[in-house]
């Protein structure tokens, strides 16, 4: 079972891949700013029980991508993240995947127990040019986790990632950008990235294409409903 878990919601935009963001535009459609940060109903729910002592929330464990409407490192829930680091501890039934753009600040923002990671949570760093892959992944690298991975989404251009990746990185995620003004993935920087995580032995996913593809010179606009199908009849994951 795989799900989402917010235990805050709305975020402050960080870097170029923060223009279009999903978040602003949901939010914005109902009225609502997404720049205001506050904690949701979702906060404590990992381990809250039921009156037979099981838990409410995935009683029988599960994946979960957590903190899908915001960043887990947003210094405006500091306030919150020791609480939520603790149910993550109780939870170790549950293995957690933690998207971020924040890394830099991530090692501030550990447990005191974390160590050389908890075994049941990945950090996900996100990367969408070659200016914040140079300017977050040797962060990345440094940081200790036991399971690590990149995210390039939405892919703006080509990104060399080659020096970055080896055995500690365990996979690496290319997407384009979706909703109204996404800026065009070039198929050729998808490629690129295969090419390089097949060369150093690193698992690779292509999981959208985006909703403006160039591919062999042709430019493709592609709905919504299938981006992620379309991604994966490429036939290019490792």
């Amino acid at each position: 079972m795989q799900g989402a878990w917010n235990p805050w919601h709305g975020c402050v935009r960080y870097s170029e891949g923060c223009a279009n963001c999903y978040v602003y535009r949901r939010d914005g459609s109902f009225g609502k700013d997404a720049s205001e940060i506050r904690r949701t109903k979702e906060y404590d729910i990992l381990t809250r029980k039921k009156a037979d002592g099981s838990y409410l929330f995935l009683p029988g464990g599960g994946r979960i991508l957590a903190c899908m409407t915001s960043d887990f490192f947003l210094s405006e829930a500091d306030e919150w993240r020791e609480r939520v680091w603790d149910d993550i501890r109780t939870r170790s039934d549950i293995f957690f995947t933690i998207f971020t753009k924040r890394i830099l600040r991530a090692g501030s923002c550990l447990p005191d127990d974390w160590g050389n990671g908890y075994e049941n949570v990945r950090l996900l760093c996100t990367v969408e040019n070659q200016r914040r892959a140079d300017e977050r992944l040797p962060v990345f690298l440094e940081l200790p986790a036991k399971h690590k991975g990149i995210v390039c989404e939405p892919l703006l251009e080509a990104i060399d990632l080659f020096r970055y990746l080896g055995p500690q990185i365990g996979s690496v995620s290319v997407g384009g950008e979706s909703g109204p003004g996404a800026r065009t993935c070039d198929y050729s920087w998808v490629l690129s990235l295969r090419d390089q995580c097949a060369d150093a032995g690193v698992s690779f996913h292509y999981h959208q294409t985006g909703a403006v593809l160039l591919k062999d010179g042709k430019l493709y606009r592609i709905p919504r409903r299938l981006q992620e199908l379309q991604a994966r009849k490429a036939g290019i994951d490792l």
